[in-house]
């Protein structure tokens, strides 16, 4: 633990979560999840950052896919990145007082879980998605992704670590504050 604040937790006995600061094009997880947008030809933010390190293969592969629907995501795979596979999960550009953008960002959360359930990836790193451009509260998101992910791994075994990679302290330590909330009221366990 940072402090006070968590950095991991167990869920289901078996699976791990960890949040950390960092560069998500770096991270050899498995997969990597891109913040996208739903053209998947790239962008500002984590997006571009992904793609510039990937190389342009990972851009004429995007071009395949047709886009993707906001709180969908779809796989590619990671070209020049550490990791093998990309998961491209479009979250929804936050609208004050629209009770469907907590659902669609829980979807792309959990979408790009259950592709690499499905790929039986082991290891998987989101960034904050929709926290950037697309304008969500950064404690509103930080709550409905660890929400979704502790959900997932609570009632599966892969991927078996699910890791959070945030841009800098201050995000970090708002998603360790929601964290924490969740150990106190025994949705995880402490690791």
């Amino acid at each position: 633990m940072q402090g006070n604040l968590p950095t991991r937790a167990i869920m289901n006995g078996q699976v791990a979560l960890e949040l950390i600061e960092g560069d998500i094009t770096t991270q050899a997880t498995d997969a990597i999840v891109n913040a996208a947008n739903s053209s998947l030809l790239g962008g500002g933010g984590v997006d571009g950052a992904i793609h510039r390190a990937a190389g342009p293969d990972l851009l004429r592969e995007t071009r395949q896919l047709g886009g993707c629907q906001t709180g969908d995501a779809k796989m590619t795979r990671g070209h020049k990145l550490p990791a093998r596979y990309v998961i491209h999960a479009v979250g929804p550009i936050y609208q004050y007082a629209d009770p469907g953008v907590a659902t669609l960002l829980a979807s792309a959360y959990r979408r790009s879980l259950e592709l690499a359930t499905e790929y039986q990836l082991n290891s998987i790193a989101f960034p904050s998605i929709s926290t950037g451009a697309y304008g969500y509260p950064l404690a509103e998101a930080a709550s409905v992704a660890l929400r979704t992910v502790i959900e997932y791994g609570r009632e599966h075994a892969r991927p078996a670590l699910i890791r959070f990679v945030l841009f800098n302290q201050s995000i970090l330590q708002e998603y360790q504050q929601v964290l924490l909330g969740f150990l106190q009221k025994n949705w995880v366990d402490p690791a």
